[in-house]
């Protein structure tokens, strides 16, 4: 029955949800990019702006040779004063900003003529920018699935993590969250829909209480040179105990009140662990209450700390052999943070060469596997979250219906309480309730509740009478809706809806006392985990695997350190407010001591992460000195000049080179019978004068990274010959190594921090960057310089910014645009 009733919900909504995502698209998502206003006074420069452009661009960038796209034959300096020509304006002011053009190998205007040049051209489009605000495109915009589930969790105080649910998101601009490519099917939407009722479910307390599995695979490597996977001689997660070694630790949520069978599968030494094998299989019964646990097993640290665990294949003349048969190792059973019970294990189980001093036993699974004896959904976070009344008698259940929708929906939809139907709603729930009870009514419209389209999208509605084109402040509610999105990737809490109730969240000193706010809550690292983790490459590094036979140390424990140290260091610098430079060049750095060995730095002790004062003989601080970055940016079983240099020009200033010419060659690792360093495959490849445009400016940033290998480890050879880490840059400034090419960026440092501005802008309003928000990031980065470079500068002032707390009203199109566009 329950199942029938599911579907029929099911179909219910998808109908509902897809019918109305399809009308916002077409409401919403056509608006034109076209330069508002009329013509403005914009400053008169002590120059003609179009002899400079025909004295050094035009020979280039005219009607016939259109070099790299660009025109300049029909700009005047009057377009600044009607907001025209923008596109092709901010490249120019964008190239002879940055030095990038004219060509090196070209006539060069004076240093003070070009700073005149670019002064004038981006204060004259500043003014303008100021007197006719443009927030850009009113795209509209999907939840993605991190968005989603972080939503879900704020919503109905439901500790469950729901992306795996979801398809993965397409990614535009460089993060998953732009409007543009977060597409809808009826696919997806059913997707979306069976998602929902699961978690209604769930969160109601009226799942299945049939008995399932989950399971947690253990992060490990694998068998190295067929000898079996590796264990761990250390403790294995911050949710286990310090004394503790090996095993793990997950989330797992308990759908009723009752016991669970939580069961380890351990290593057998053996040369195939994928199998799982009955010997190896321990499992102990605990009670646990209905809601999310932290359930963990682990052994307890009887190696000592700097004892070598094996990771290379041995055969037993280097490894020690054990004289008495399998010692009684106790293995502890953790329910958030407290020993459920312990179980009794043998110290191995295959032949004695398999042995404690080869690999340590240790868990490769765990399983949890219940309700048994199920007493009833419990007092979850979740029920008390919903159940905001309980009806004593069946007359009283309409009006708790009404509540419960009421409270669900102001939350969900980011919407004035006075403006919230809850008539559809309410209607879900009398067609679930006659054919069951109370709570399953109340589930069902919990699942109507997550498929809505005010509830999957950011819903920004025009009044009716706005003319097409027109600009207007956002609703208090809108605001915080972006916010929230915006630094939480989630929906408004109570303090911020509370704000927008009182309409004085637009106002400075609100708004900045919520930003501050929100940055200090723990949801606030969903910006470390989302911007900064597309931003920086970090998601990539869980697929990288370096080539086990050159790099014999690296592993996943290496792996998950490289990723903590650039978090908790981009997390450090929004918490404490430092300065966006401090990503260019610091003196500290958190580490570990499995990460600290890797580096080189002495003192270092233990698995947890410290703040570490740098001395600058270990060559470490700021980004460029991590391994996680020098890791993404090589290859498996090389470095990559090419791929450090693309991620400095794209990532820390913005300028990326073009994309590659089709049918680029491969490089030669050798030449005549001997073997090619880095700097040589590149002066070979270069010598096609096709490649070596490019490779002009990206190869010199990455040739002064050469001194770090493919994991970022220090090394001082290649190809068994010494680094050269001289670079040269094409307007000829030299420098060699890390420390030189920080001091490049720290000399271009209002540029790297530009760059940063619109990164972190393009995520803010999860669209591309045009050419009509340029001049307010000049202005956020002007800001920020005034202010130390404040990272918290630059947060507030993109939220403070035109294009954050303003919309365009789309334009509107009619049946016959519709038609064609078919």
């Amino acid at each position: 029955m329950m199942r029938a009733a599911q579907s029929r919900i099911g179909h219910a909504l998808l109908a509902l949800a897809v019918s109305a995502c399809v009308a916002s698209f077409w409401t919403s998502t056509q608006a034109q990019d076209e330069p508002l206003g009329h013509r403005t006074a914009v400053p008169t420069p002590s120059f003609a702006p179009e002899d400079m452009l025909d004295q050094y661009c035009s020979r280039c960038h005219n009607e016939f040779d259109e070099v790299a796209g660009l025109s300049i034959d029909d700009l005047k300096a009057a377009d600044l004063a009607h907001g025209e020509n923008v596109d092709r304006w901010e490249k120019v002011l964008r190239k002879v900003a940055t030095g990038e053009m004219p060509p090196d190998d070209k006539p060069q205007p004076e240093p003070v003529q070009r700073a005149a040049f670019t002064n004038w051209l981006a204060t004259a489009r500043g003014h303008y920018a100021a007197v006719h605000p443009d927030p850009g495109l009113s795209t509209v915009r999907r939840l993605n699935r991190v968005e989603y589930a972080n939503a879900v969790r704020d919503l109905l105080a439901l500790d469950v993590d729901f992306r795996d649910e979801l398809p993965q998101d397409n990614s535009g601009f460089g993060f998953d969250n732009i409007a543009d490519v977060l597409s809808v099917s009826p696919t997806l939407m059913e997707r979306y829909v069976a998602v929902a009722g699961k978690i209604s479910r769930m969160a109601t307390g009226i799942a299945s209480a049939r008995v399932a599995v989950t399971s947690y695979q253990v992060p490990k490597d694998g068998s190295v040179g067929n000898s079996g996977v590796p264990a761990y001689n250390e403790r294995a997660s911050e949710d286990l105990p310090l004394g503790s070694r090996g095993g793990g630790a997950f989330r797992y949520f308990a759908p009723y009140d009752g016991e669970y069978d939580v069961t380890a599968w351990l290593n057998s030494n053996s040369n195939n662990e994928t199998d799982r094998e009955t010997e190896d299989r321990y499992s102990l019964r605990v009670p646990m209450t209905a809601g999310p646990h932290l359930v963990g097993m682990s052994f307890r640290r009887r190696i000592a700390p700097e004892q070598t665990v094996q990771t290379v294949r041995n055969d037993t003349d280097k490894v020690p052999l054990p004289l008495a048969a399998p010692t009684m190792l106790p293995l502890d059973v953790w329910v958030d943070g407290r020993k459920a019970g312990e179980l009794s294990v043998p110290s191995y189980r295959m032949h004695e060469r398999y042995a404690q001093q080869n690999f340590p036993r240790d868990v490769l699974q765990i399983d949890v596997a219940g309700p048994y004896d199920a007493k009833g959904p419990g007092r979850t976070a979740s029920r008390e979250r919903i159940f905001a009344c309980q009806p004593k008698t069946a007359s009283a259940e309409p009006a708790c219906a009404r509540r419960i929708a009421t409270s669900l929906a102001r939350r969900a939809w980011r919407t004035p309480g006075d403006a919230i139907d809850t008539a559809p709603l309410l209607a879900i729930y009398e067609a679930e309730r006659k054919a069951g009870d109370f709570e399953q009514g109340i589930a069902a419209m919990v699942q109507a509740v997550l498929v809505s389209p005010r509830f999957l999208f950011l819903v920004e509605s025009d009044p009716a009478n706005a003319a097409p084109g027109s600009v207007r402040p956002l609703t208090d509610h809108e605001l915080a809706a972006r916010l929230a999105l915006f630094l939480w990737s989630s929906i408004p809490d109570e303090p911020l809806l509370a704000a927008a109730d009182k309409g004085s969240l637009h106002q400075p000193k609100v708004l900045e006392a919520q930003v501050t706010r929100m940055l200090d809550d723990p949801r606030a690292e969903a910006l470390t985990k989302n911007f900064a983790g597309q931003w920086l490459f970090l998601r990539n590094l869980e697929q990288q695997r370096p080539d086990i036979a050159i790099f014999p140390d690296f592993d996943v424990r290496l792996r998950q350190a490289m990723a903590t140290e650039t978090e908790t260091f981009f997390d450090h610098v929004v918490r404490t407010n430092r300065p966006v430079l401090d990503f260019i060049k610091a003196d500290y750095a958190f580490l570990n001591q499995r990460l600290a060995n890797h580096y080189g730095i002495p003192g270092v002790h233990g698995d947890a992460f410290r703040k570490v004062a740098l001395d600058p003989a270990w060559h470490r601080g700021g980004l460029l000195g991590q391994a996680s970055i020098l890791t993404v940016t090589s290859y498996g079983n090389h470095t990559s000049v090419v791929k450090r240099g693309k991620w400095v020009l794209d990532n820390l200033l913005a300028a990326p080179p073009p994309p590659p010419p089709p049918d680029v060659p491969a490089l030669k690792a050798e030449h005549d019978g001997r073997l090619l360093n880095a700097r040589e495959q590149l002066e070979l490849h270069r010598s096609d004068p096709a490649c070596a445009a490019c490779h002009v400016r990206m190869d010199p940033i990455g040739f002064s990274l050469e001194n770090f290998d493919a994991v970022g480890a220090w090394r001082n050879s290649d190809a068994g010959q010494p680094i050269d880490n001289a670079a040269v840059l094409p307007d000829g400034t030299e420098f060699a190594g890390i420390a030189g090419l920080q001091d490049i960026l720290m000399a271009r440092k209002d540029e790297f921090t530009r760059a940063f501005t619109e990164r972190l802008m393009t995520y803010a309003l999860g669209r591309g960057i045009g050419a009509q928000d340029m001049p307010a990031i000049r202005a956020i980065a002007q800001q920020a310089a005034a202010d130390d470079y404040r990272i918290r500068t630059i947060i507030l002032g993109i939220v403070t910014s035109d294009a954050f707390t303003q919309r365009r009203t789309p334009e509107r199109w009619t049946a016959a645009d519709r038609r064609a566009s078919r």
